[in-house]
């Protein structure tokens, strides 16, 4: 009876099934959005044909578009009542023209374009934000008890960096239908990827990809049941204005937004520089560049699951603090590995320091998450508006403001350095991609311990609050 009790007030129990069928939905995102993070702009330099400063700048508009686009979906999402559900209808109706786009981006039709290469990536973008939106906002829509959230986020992002052990796998996905060459050092065959003749390869690969993203959305889309939501009346009372006003009054809105621009911009200049890392600085083949991008994703398997433990021992903000600390130590090794003459060649070595590196990044981002649905609750205890949609519109420009960045600052760091495609490297070229492997994302980190150490919302807080809450409404 106590049971039943607690779940009419909100504080819903979710079935394993409900929790995967969630975390499909990220899985999905993350096969077809962490696939153009990553490997979008090596693509368009070394297989389109884009100069980086012109993709750099490409970036930071399609960002820019994003500062418009997103708040409008995010009030947009609030105030609709779509027939199949509040936000997961936008699973379907955004996942559609979201995969169609997102293959797109990765076809050489147009070879060189940037008026191509821009319609594309806007339109892949603002429909990404159709999906993101809504589904950031699905999670606090669907309990509010924190520790199932916990555990909900802990499953969403063990299901995220499945789909991201995948993406990283692109290079051996790509050597199966990219074109081989005769490697002189070893007289064996070998797969070209970085080339414009691997462009086909590229394409096969992103359908791939995102048509098996597509069917995780619609597997999401079955399993997530909306529970704790605005009525009609309130929702249409749901203004452009209110995200901005939000921001002002939402102290940890405001402390989760900047966290998620500085984790976002640290996450996006390390992806984007792994692969130029390993095809210059390495000089990987496709085999040990997946092995090293996986070593990226694989401590989500070891760690994730035990987040609700961590949490519980050391707290929410002790937890970010050692993970993102470990992240700094993990780059430190690998800069160290990488410049000291006696150990930059031992690959086992970088290993290791990825493995380090990864296991502080994924733990600290994943957990963020879980952070969205509190700032969402403390703002209906403030205002009593329940504007999940407004709140994931707003995070969504700060991890993308973090993301124009993480774009931004690597195709510039390779114009300054000199950096050109296809040849052996200079000194400085090489030493520039190691700083946006080790160095900017190290400084970012460091920014980002100071920011969470103003979040003030502790798990018995976040009780409080919710309590609060479902008892206006008795």
């Amino acid at each position: 009876m106590g049971n039943q009790t607690s779940e009419a007030k909100g504080f819903y129990k979710l079935s394993w099934m409900q929790r995967i069928g969630f975390g499909a939905g990220d899985m999905a995102q993350n096969l077809i959005y962490q696939t153009i993070s990553i490997w979008l702009l090596f693509y368009y330099t070394n297989v389109f044909g884009l100069r980086p400063s012109v993709a750099a700048v490409m970036f930071l508009v399609v960002r820019l578009v994003d500062v418009i686009w997103d708040p409008i979906v995010g009030t947009f999402v609030d105030k609709s009542n779509p027939r199949w559900g509040k936000y997961r209808s936008w699973l379907i109706l955004g996942g559609i023209p979201l995969v169609v786009l997102a293959i797109l981006c990765f076809w050489n039709g147009f070879s060189g374009s940037l008026v191509y290469a821009y319609v594309t990536y806007v339109g892949m973008s603002m429909c990404y934000t159709l999906v993101n939106v809504p589904y950031g906002a699905l999670n606090a829509s669907l309990t509010r008890d924190t520790n199932e959230i916990t555990i909900l986020t802990s499953t969403r992002m063990f299901m995220a960096n499945l789909g991201a052990l995948c993406v990283k796998s692109l290079p051996l996905i790509i050597a199966i239908f990219a074109p081989k060459v005769l490697d002189p050092a070893t007289g064996r065959e070998v797969a070209v990827y970085n080339t414009p003749e691997s462009a086909s390869a590229w394409f096969i690969t992103m359908t791939i990809f995102a048509l098996a993203g597509l069917l995780l959305l619609i597997f999401c889309f079955t399993q997530c049941k909306e529970r704790v939501v605005m009525d009609e009346k309130a929702s249409a009372d749901v203004k452009v204005s209110d995200l901005w006003m939000e921001f002002v009054r939402n102290k940890p809105l405001r402390v989760l937004a900047f966290f998620f621009i500085t984790a976002f911009a640290m996450m996006s200049v390390g992806n984007a520089a792994d692969s130029y890392f390993m095809t210059y600085n390495v000089k990987a083949t496709p085999l040990l560049t997946t092995l090293f991008m996986w070593l990226g994703t694989i401590p989500a398997f070891i760690f994730m699951p035990l987040v609700p433990a961590i949490k519980r021992k050391i707290g929410k903000k002790g937890m970010f603090y050692f993970f993102l600390g470990t992240a700094i130590v993990g780059m430190a090794m690998m800069y160290t590995f990488v410049s000291i003459p006696a150990t930059k060649d031992n690959f086992v070595l970088l290993c290791i320091a990825q493995f380090v590196k990864s296991t502080g990044i994924i733990t600290a981002t994943g957990y963020m998450w879980a952070l969205v649905p509190e700032v969402i609750a403390y703002g209906e205890f403030t205002t009593g508006k329940r504007i999940a949609g407004i709140v994931n519109a707003l995070t969504g420009i700060f991890f993308k403001a973090g993301m124009a960045l993480g774009g931004v600052v690597p195709g510039l760091v390779l114009a300054i350095v000199g950096f050109q495609p296809g040849v052996e490297q200079t000194p400085l070229a090489l030493q520039g991609i190691l700083w946006m492997v080790c160095v900017i994302p190290a400084v970012l980190l460091m920014l980002a311990i100071w920011i969470i150490s103003k979040y003030e919302l502790s798990d018995e807080r976040m009780d409080e609050i919710n309590r609060a809450i479902e008892a206006r409404s008795l």
